[in-house]
């Protein structure tokens, strides 16, 4: 079974690309395209992704939270959920996958319209995923939360963390992510900077936050170009020197590179080859266990300018 929640509208028995209500769906693993027959209650839906967690009287679970990017279309960010789930499950993963549906237009020409969809769904990620997500969490909580986002859904994540510390009570309330992974992020990459207003909260809710980034990105150009190139990208050039301490750097340009024949080939492929890296898994999931220190995961080296990279 597969799990997420969308804020996907409503169209016939099956979902658009405009904003609507949360929604909470379980779908079978043989199920190619979500319908309305799927939607559970939200309590429901819960107990079914805490079951599935995997929490043990020794070990604790896992709940990972991804989050898409821009130019998704639903059946793709299904797909992606379970080329995910399927990866990290090949590297002895044992807990469980959950997605958040934000809409998208399916297409690059719809980019600035999706910035402005991801801006309206950062505040649905927060209503009704941070703000449950807050109070699921007790002193005794079985569960680790972690957040895995991609390309736009970067932004969407960031937004949601600001938003979560703007609420009274969802700020007085001792609750945290445990690793967040950004991946191919679009957003600013100076905005990582140590003390930056922007990413504060979303420093101070988290264990570790990774960044992985590819110089090759060429989706990510396109952003710059959106932006009249004021502003580069976090998943291009990675965090400033000055990031905080928390934070960890992953340089995959260099694997991408040597490898780049192992992945589909179009127009994304630069953009999203993670996901189709089984070293990139295996490196995900080691930093979700976080049993390693970032220097000593062994799919990571220094390069000779000293930087950390996948390898």
């Amino acid at each position: 079974m597969d799990y997420f929640f969308t804020v996907r509208g409503r169209s016939g028995n099956t979902y658009s690309n405009k904003l609507g209500k949360a929604r909470y769906l379980a779908i079978p693993s043989n199920v190619k395209t979500p319908a309305r027959k799927h939607e559970i209650r939200i309590s429901d839906w819960l107990d079914k992704v805490q079951h599935a967690a995997g929490a043990t009287d020794h070990e604790k679970g896992h709940i990972v939270f991804f989050v898409h990017g821009f130019n998704t279309e639903q059946f793709e960010m299904l797909e992606r959920h379970r080329k995910i789930r399927k990866g990290l499950e090949a590297h002895g993963f044992k807990g469980v996958i959950v997605s958040f549906d934000w809409p998208s237009d399916g297409s690059v020409l719809g980019y600035s319209s999706d910035r402005a969809d991801a801006r309206r769904s950062a505040d649905k990620l927060f209503n009704d995923g941070i703000r449950r997500l807050s109070k699921m969490q007790t002193p005794d909580c079985p569960h680790n939360v972690h957040v895995l986002a991609h390309s736009m859904g970067t932004f969407l994540v960031r937004e949601a963390m600001d938003y979560a510390d703007d609420d009274h009570e969802i700020a007085q309330h001792s609750w945290t992510t445990s690793q967040i992974a950004f991946v191919a992020a679009d957003v600013s990459a100076k905005s990582f900077r140590e003390g930056s207003a922007k990413t504060s909260s979303l420093m101070r809710r988290c264990t570790r936050l990774t960044c992985y980034y590819s110089p090759f990105d060429e989706v990510l150009s396109i952003s710059e170009v959106k932006r009249v190139g004021v502003s580069r990208r976090l998943g291009r050039v990675g965090m400033p020197s000055d990031h905080p301490e928390k934070a960890v750097n992953l340089y995959c340009g260099k694997f991408f590179n040597d490898n780049r024949t192992d992945f589909p080939d179009g127009p994304s492929a630069s953009h999203s080859w993670y996901f189709d890296s089984p070293r990139f898994y295996e490196d995900l999931h080691h930093t979700l266990l976080g049993k390693l220190d970032r220097e000593v995961i062994p799919t990571r080296s220094f390069t000779d300018r000293g930087n950390l990279a996948l390898v």
